[in-house]
């Protein structure tokens, strides 16, 4: 006999880390570890859930292309990525638009795909009331339509656009170096900024986890 079917929120989601085009060993090994806590864990969109969650986190583009809006978190201290927690919702794209707006406070923010564009796992200290626990991001590609400015919210030091040139001369997370990096060879592939754009928006658009 087959596997059994999952409920379709999280079989979207496999879906989805089914297709995902891993760029080294270590991107590879986060998706397999994604799919493995999503397959066997019910409550995984859950905040509540003590061993985990999967979150929702963007990698939000300015108008042109050429730059990337970033949080200065206040807890963590360093420079990360617009994203958060899904709070029980399984369309982890809706989470992610959601989470880039109220962090910039940016409202013309939409998707460039639909598909995954990056995952993570990491560990998290014990907060609010949580135990120490690991977050399985899902990040996606998104971009501000007009001028970018943005609004700093309570969650954040300050918000900031950096260059892609700019992000290579910073201490930086890894998986912050692995998006721009991702980035720029899409830059490099399609000659420039406008040309990785719409390379992106015709790809062909696949089901959300509604």
């Amino acid at each position: 006999m087959g596997r059994p079917r999952l409920p379709t929120h999280r079989g979207l989601l496999l879906a989805k880390l089914a297709r995902y085009r891993a760029i080294d060993a270590g991107d590879a090994a986060a998706c397999r570890e994604i799919a493995a806590f999503v397959r066997t864990h019910k409550r995984c969109f859950d905040t509540a859930y003590a061993p985990g969650h999967v979150t929702g986190s963007a990698w939000l583009l300015d108008a042109s292309g050429t730059r990337v809006l970033l949080t200065h978190h206040r807890r963590l201290g360093r420079w990360i990525q617009l994203g958060g927690h899904a709070d029980g919702d399984p369309d982890l794209l809706a989470v992610a638009l959601r989470e880039a707006r109220e962090e910039s406070g940016i409202d013309a923010v939409e998707p460039l795909s639909e598909d995954i564009f990056d995952v993570g796992v990491h560990g998290t200290p014990g907060h609010d009331g949580l135990a120490a626990h690991r977050h399985y991001d899902i990040r996606f590609l998104l971009q501000v339509r007009g001028d970018g400015r943005y609004v700093v919210s309570d969650e954040s030091h300050a918000l900031g656009w950096f260059t892609f040139d700019g992000l290579a001369a910073m201490d930086v997370d890894d998986a912050v170096r692995r998006m721009s990096l991702k980035w720029r060879r899409m830059l490099d592939n399609g000659s420039g900024a406008n040309a990785a754009l719409a390379a992106v928006r015709s790809a062909p658009r696949m089901l959300t986890e509604h």
